[in-house]
């Protein structure tokens, strides 16, 4: 294990802001990962898990305790449920999520292909229930490896253990804080076809005639992602952000019907999908916009990316602290003028 101190983590945000941790370990093993979560209990210290570094925003102050990089690779097939027609790839959690995907779509494995340009690591995806264009990991995991703090032990969750809902899993709610996740296995279909429920890529294939494969819908996503700069793309402005700040709100009939009646009174349609049972999902990003905040508004050295509404970006040497300062306006205002409490996505670390 190497351990190194005072160690800037914006670089290794997609926001590229925050300020240093005071010690930090990058753990390409679960051997290393172990020594990592030791010595952080020997001397007392806080200790955060880094993935890809795509969904977080680091204070301005940085991590007083022990920042933990968990860059375990590899990808490795293996036979899968036969009678359920699958094959299971293991994935270290430090492996890019995008390579992953590409690796799966190459195969010509089915599951993942719409979860496409999503940046951060394999690890980070069980975390949040990752999801994008009719996906969702929760839908492909079969299983996660952990290492448990609670009693140093490692060992394996079955997806059913994880506790998957939308946007949220046991790692984010009721055992925050307790597993570091070293190795992801993910069941797919091979010669599956691709998932094409999401209207951007039903619009995006409109008037063809031959269904889309694998890769054509890998490459539609990536293309439809770039156009709202949720991918990656070094020099682009628009990229330097946490993706998308806010979570679609899930409102019950109730409060789908007074929003409803909110957006009816000022001449507008509400834009919305049937989410869960007797719930309904709603567009965060089209209540951002109806609340006054267009794409490309400028906030000091923070703002809307031009591309997409829900992305809050840095425009240029920006502090975790104006990003908080927008974060707070924007729900402000779209709870004044819809009545709706919008919920962050980002992790926020060192507040």
């Amino acid at each position: 294990m190497l351990l190194q101190e005072n160690v800037s983590l914006a670089p290794l945000t997609t926001f590229h802001l925050g300020g240093p941790a005071r010690f930090f370990v990058d753990a390409k093993s679960p051997g290393e990962v172990q020594e990592a979560v030791a010595f952080a209990q020997s001397k007392d210290l806080a200790l955060f898990i880094l993935g890809g570094g795509s969904n977080l925003v680091v204070a301005d102050t940085g991590w007083p305790g022990l920042v933990l990089k968990v860059a375990i690779p590899g990808i490795e097939r293996r036979p899968g449920n036969d009678d359920a027609g699958k094959v299971s790839f293991d994935a270290g959690a430090g492996e890019s999520w995008d390579r992953f995907v590409s690796h799966a779509v190459v195969a010509q494995c089915a599951g993942v292909e719409c979860l496409s340009g999503i940046p951060g690591s394999v690890g980070g995806t069980p975390v949040q229930n990752v999801g994008a264009y009719g996906q969702e990991v929760s839908e492909t995991i079969e299983s996660v490896e952990v290492f448990d703090r609670n009693d140093g032990q490692v060992r394996e969750l079955c997806r059913e253990a994880c506790g998957f809902t939308y946007r949220s899993s046991i790692f984010n709610t009721t055992e925050r804080g307790r597993f570091i996740i070293l190795r992801v296995t993910y069941a797919l279909t091979p010669g599956g076809e691709a998932c094409l429920e999401y209207a951007d890529l039903k619009r995006h294939f409109e008037g063809r005639e031959t269904r889309p494969n694998l890769a054509e819908t890998r490459e539609a996503v990536r293309h439809i992602r770039a156009r709202k700069g949720m991918l990656i793309v070094p020099g682009d402005p628009d990229c330097q952000s946490a993706g998308s700040f806010f979570k679609n709100p899930v409102l019950s009939e109730a409060q789908h019907k007074d929003l409803e009646n909110r957006a009816a009174a000022k001449k507008l349609t509400l834009p919305s999908y049937p989410a869960l049972e007797k719930s309904r999902k709603v567009s965060a990003a089209w209540l951002v916009e109806k609340s006054g905040f267009a794409r490309g508004y400028g906030f000091g050295h923070v703002g809307i990316s031009s591309k997409h509404a829900l992305a809050i970006v840095n425009r240029g040497g920006a502090t975790a602290a104006e990003v908080l300062a927008l974060r707070d306006q924007i729900q402000h205002r779209v709870e004044e003028i819809w009545g709706v409490r919008l919920e962050p996505e980002p992790v926020m670390v060192g507040f």
